[in-house]
């Protein structure tokens, strides 16, 4: 079976993780098959948005701990530069909006993975739970980096020292995703937001991204010089010029991502 699925439809990747019987938990095969979609959704250009979601009940239970308990397990350094820091790169790196349609469970690294995402959608019945301490660990697959900006540093440290299950409502509602919808009906409702993202202007999206990215340390200064260069870019592509068309002609406007 394989433990990542991808399919390509109407300018969205649908990448889906497969391993419901181990709640889609990583292992170095399945960490090394995300990194060969994203590497795909970075490269091809009839892909306008990604859509991750997790098979069965749960989106992912982070690191699957029987391969850290078996025969030759891995180093840790090696499970962290090898699975999960690309990983995250790839996703804040990419181009194009990646959607982390969390229909179940997320923990740990997979609670991670899924808010360094651009949008974050929850099924009313998905929680979140940094589970490091409970084994002796520090969160990671940038966590550490990502909720203190998220939720503030109380929040964020209270909820990964104490190993809180937070609840989709909750995560809602401190600003960890951006909707829930409920159960019946998720994948549809989720999926239309990734619909949205893939009919935008991608290039504009893309910049936008960057800019954010960016944002999380540069200056004031540095931030608005950076807006202008930016935005210059932006100004010069195709997708601008049918904006501004479209506007004037009382229209819908066609992007194409160019």
């Amino acid at each position: 079976m394989n433990a990542v699925l991808m399919s390509i439809q109407d300018g969205i990747a649908t990448i889906t993780l497969n391993r419901p019987e181990k709640l889609n938990a990583f292992n170095r095969s399945m960490a090394l098959l995300l990194h060969e979609k994203l590497d795909t959704c970075a490269s091809l250009h009839e892909i306008r948005a990604v859509y991750i979601t997790g098979a069965g009940k749960g989106f992912s239970a982070g690191q699957d701990l029987g391969e850290l308990t078996g025969p030759n397990p891995p180093a840790m350094s090696e499970i962290l530069q090898t699975y999960y820091n690309p990983m995250v790169t790839k996703i804040r790196n990419l181009p194009k909006p990646v959607v982390a349609a969390v229909n179940g469970m997320a923990a740990g690294a997979g609670a991670n993975l899924a808010l360094c995402c651009d949008v974050v959608l929850a099924s009313r019945s998905a929680a979140f739970i940094q589970a490091f301490a409970k084994v002796g660990l520090i969160p990671d697959t940038g966590g550490t980096f990502f909720l203190p900006r998220l939720l503030g540093w109380q929040k964020a440290s209270a909820i990964m020292m104490l190993s809180d299950r937070i609840t989709a409502s909750e995560a809602e509602q401190m600003g960890m995703v951006y909707k829930v919808f409920e159960d019946d009906g998720f994948a549809v409702a989720s999926y239309s937001i990734a619909q949205r993202l893939a009919q935008l202007p991608t290039r504009a999206l893309a910049l936008t991204k960057h800019a954010l990215n960016q944002s999380c340390s540069n200056s004031l200064e540095q931030q608005l010089l950076l807006e202008d260069e930016l935005q210059q870019r932006a100004a010069k592509s195709l997708d601008h010029a049918e904006g501004i068309n479209a506007f004037l002609e009382k229209r819908s406007p066609l992007f194409t991502g160019l």
